[in-house]
């Protein structure tokens, strides 16, 4: 992974990975038509933040990291910060702010350590990473295996000029992921009918992040939803689905597609989770209790689940 051809830059190598690590923008949408998703961050306000904290725009490429564990040495000055997950944040060994511009000379070293709640952080340095682009994205898609492969220890990513206005800002006083039940809203799906109960049936149980959840969908544990009995022996054409739909396969388990989700699935979508609640999602640790809230609708009272 190496700098744009001809073009004398700044650059950041990575030191250690962590446990995961991959260079995410704002996806490559318009690409459905042969097969290819948007992919993109996975958690779209923690990214857009840090690209704001450092006086990007906000479709400039981040490095996404799972659980933490990244270290980096910047090898110009820069600014970077850190969003997402909760996570100890160190220059040179010193403690450091997160969600907050931090100032590094060259040879300085940026690491993270595991976060307290929620999964993926989000580092963005001025400038942005300028690593090439594959269809006009930056992202790795896990599902397609498309775009900047995932970061390694020394990979060299460059940077591309740093902002010379005012659009930074200096501070971010925002909602941090925790550990506590996680409640999203969901409005309803094309194939709401084909469950039983419909979204009243989602709303009244109380689900469990599995520990099979990835980009491409959050996968969750409980009862299981039955097929309405009008559709109990039918079949579904495969049709597009979007980030935060929520797709329930034949087991009834549901399934809340995430970036790097299929273009088309041919599984029931009975509800869509909103963008932001998409994003406090994909925070959610496996083992985390999700509740699913549809207005309008009031679960009914009964046995717990």
């Amino acid at each position: 992974m190496g700098p744009l051809r001809g073009r004398a830059v700044r650059t950041l190598t990575v030191l250690a990975p962590g446990t995961f690590a991959s260079l995410q923008d704002a996806g490559r949408p318009g690409w459905a038509h042969v097969g290819v998703g948007h992919s993109g961050a996975a958690d779209r306000g923690a990214h857009h933040l840090a690209n704001r904290l450092v006086g990007n725009p906000t479709d400039s490429a981040t490095i996404e990291c799972l659980l933490g564990g990244l270290t980096a040495r910047a090898e110009a000055d820069v600014v970077v910060a850190v969003t997402g997950a909760p996570c100890p944040v160190r220059v040179n060994g010193r403690d450091a702010d997160h969600h907050a511009p931090l100032y590094l000379r060259g040879g300085d070293e940026l690491s993270l350590g595991l976060p307290e709640a929620g999964l993926r952080c989000y580092v963005a340095a001025s400038g942005g990473f300028e690593v090439d682009p594959v269809l006009g994205s930056r992202s790795w898609d896990s599902l397609a295996g498309l775009g900047p492969a995932p970061l390694r220890a020394g990979a060299v990513l460059p940077l591309g000029g740093a902002a010379a206005d005012g659009a930074r800002v200096d501070h971010a006083p925002v909602l941090l992921p925790t550990l506590e039940t996680l409640t999203v809203t969901v409005t309803p799906g094309p194939r709401e009918d084909w469950v039983a109960d419909g979204l009243a049936a989602l709303g009244e149980r109380t689900w469990v992040v599995s520990t099979h959840s990835d980009r491409v969908g959050v996968r969750l544990d409980g009862v299981p939803l039955l097929r309405a009995a009008a559709f109990a022996d039918a079949e579904l054409p495969s049709e597009g689905v979007v980030r935060g739909a929520v797709q329930v396969p034949a087991g009834g388990l549901p399934v809340v597609f995430g970036s790097d989700h299929p273009v088309t699935g041919g599984y029931p979508v009975v509800g869509v989770v909103t963008d932001a609640d998409a994003d406090r999602l994909a925070q959610a640790r496996p083992g985390q209790q999700v509740r699913f809230r549809a207005a309008g609708i009031t679960p009914r009272r009964g046995p717990s689940r």
